[in-house]
């Protein structure tokens, strides 16, 4: 079993409400896991957003707390809900309605990584999949909202800022007629999920940074935006996708030559976001 439901890197002192997260950059695979599937040490890793966490480990520096995974998302997929349970993985489950996600082969306990490859070679007890959602799922979502709570308290609003990396053809089927191909895309659930002020001066703070920046297409958000963003509460819930390409070798799972400046570019950007949390700024922007 992977050692720790997650890790959280906390500020000095917390001068924002902004909560920076990372569900599926955790890559603890233990052999007890390994040697269960079907797929090596390498294809395991295809559906991780490997190195997402190394981009914004930075924000405790500007006094924003960041959360990573522990499990990675093989195991137990953070950003579904615990109840989307795949009946073509789990022994003596019954098929109760239709989720695309799930019968897609990624529910909570994906039985697929990327483009379909099955992760193992039979079917998992359900006493498995509840291990994995009470020792992983449960923990990683406490703390989420833990950490929501504390900065709605001190501050009376709480910004989560959910990250994660898309690969670089993901974005093939919205890019036509000359388009800019999109380096971010941010997901708010077409609004639902954030106030609009809000994604504007992150949207913002990416389009400053130089890159090319969409909205909620392809990505408009999942389980996590969708179960934390409250807007009539204060509470908000940003997914933002980073093509992959920009920074790491997709084939290898490797840093490529523009990781570490890219690294530097993005800590302006999130050095940006978690300003939006500071109690001066919101004052000043209401």
């Amino acid at each position: 079993m992977p050692k720790v439901a997650f890790h959280l890197y906390r500020p000095e002192v917390n001068t924002s409400c902004v909560v920076f997260a990372s569900p599926h950059s955790g890559r603890d695979y233990p052999w007890s896991f390994l040697r269960h599937t079907l797929l090596d040490e390498h294809a395991i890793r295809s559906s991780e957003d490997a190195y997402v966490d190394r981009l914004f480990d930075c924000a405790p520096q500007f006094g924003a707390p960041f959360l990573k995974a522990g499990a990675p998302r093989a195991f137990v997929d953070l950003n579904r809900s615990c109840d989307e349970l795949d009946p073509a993985l789990i022994e003596g489950l019954r098929r109760s309605g239709h989720n695309p996600r799930v019968a897609s082969g990624l529910g909570v306990v994906p039985r697929v990584v990327a483009n379909g490859r099955a992760i193992y070679r039979g079917k998992l007890a359900m006493a498995e999949a509840d291990r994995r959602i009470e020792q992983y799922w449960r923990p990683y979502h406490r703390e989420v909202q833990h950490l929501l709570d504390c900065a709605h308290q001190q501050f009376g609003e709480a910004i989560l800022v959910d990250c994660h990396s898309m690969p670089h053809e993901a974005v093939d089927g919205i890019v036509r007629g000359g388009a800019q191909r999109p380096d971010i895309v941010i997901g708010d659930r077409f609004g639902a999920s954030a106030d609009g002020a809000i994604v504007d001066r992150i949207e913002a703070a990416f389009a400053g940074a130089g890159l090319v920046v969409a909205r909620n297409a392809p990505f408009a958000g999942a389980y996590i935006a969708q179960a934390y963003g409250r807007p009539s509460r204060n509470q908000h819930a940003i997914q933002i996708e980073i093509d992959r390409a920009i920074y790491m070798d997709e084939e290898l799972i490797r840093p490529n030559a523009h990781f570490h400046a890219f690294r530097r570019l993005l800590r302006g950007v999130i050095a940006e976001i978690a300003a939006i949390g500071h109690r001066e700024q919101r004052l000043a922007a209401e």
